[in-house]
């Protein structure tokens, strides 16, 4: 099998847009494996529409910051030939569907639907001020992708509600999630050089201008679900930095395998 890798430059302004594109990315990827597996078929269909969503954010991004970039990789290539030291989203993203990390397919429905409404709660926020972007292009996507968000904040929210206020069972499971997934939130909202160069030249906004209202729309839905927030942690993963966890390896060796087999294939 070839194993042509790409790197990108270090320009602040191409991290700061695959932060956000690989974040998608690597989502949908979770996503897509709840195909033929929800527990409902209305389910499955919503979250197979949502990862689709999710790539669709983020080929226009990685468009975009292959555009900047200057070296001339289009969407597939960064997509598909960067090693896991040149992928910059959250270690929230790529963690396992199953709330005991042990990576059991289809996974933990409950995790499955807090992530979707904390990352989505966070996107809303995020595609809502890039559309105040000095970039036209970012801001054109940002947009489109903000609608996008918006329902998939509400779907998984509703969700997050009818299982924490739902049976014992449920209700532990998502409180169960809820521990689990705390800690990953923090990187949501770290801010460095990127993100406030990023901010210096009207890219988009620093991830620690989102974090109050962030907090209050979950501190809402929480409420409502009859959930309890854990207790703040100080662990920071540095998935934006390109520093993962075990877990994106194993998903890129699935998600590239074609590409790779077929070096320039395609459709």
């Amino acid at each position: 099998m070839s194993h042509v890798s790409i790197q990108v430059g270090n320009r602040a302004d191409v991290h700061y847009l695959l932060r956000i594109a690989d974040a998608c990315l690597i989502l949908s990827q979770r996503l897509g494996e709840w195909c033929g597996h929800a527990p409902i078929l209305e389910e499955d269909l919503a979250l197979s529409n949502m990862a689709l969503d999710l790539v669709g954010q983020a080929r226009g991004l990685l468009t975009r910051a292959g555009q900047l970039d200057g070296q001339g990789f289009d969407e597939d290539q960064l997509a598909f030939l960067r090693d896991e030291r040149q992928y910059f989203n959250p270690v929230l993203m790529e963690l396992p569907n199953s709330a005991d990390g042990a990576g059991r397919q289809p996974g933990d429905f409950a995790l499955t639907q807090l992530r979707n409404f904390g990352v989505a709660t966070w996107l809303q926020l995020l595609w809502a001020a890039l559309e105040e972007s000095r970039d036209v292009e970012v801001a054109a996507i940002a947009a489109k992708a903000v609608k996008e968000a918006r329902y998939h904040q509400q779907h998984a929210a509703d969700w997050v509600v009818r299982l924490g206020d739902g049976t014992a069972d449920s209700s532990a499971r998502m409180q169960a999630a809820l521990v689990v997934l705390w800690p990953y939130f923090n990187e949501l909202f770290v801010d460095d050089e990127v993100s406030t160069a990023a901010a210096a030249q009207g890219l988009g906004p620093t991830w620690g201008d989102l974090k109050s209202d962030w907090q209050a729309q979950m501190d809402e839905v929480l409420a409502d679900a009859q959930l309890k927030p854990p207790k703040p942690s100080a662990y920071v993963p540095a998935g934006r930095l390109g520093i993962h966890s075990e877990h994106l390896g194993h998903l890129l060796a699935e998600m590239q395998y074609l590409q790779r087999a077929y070096p320039g294939g395609k459709w």
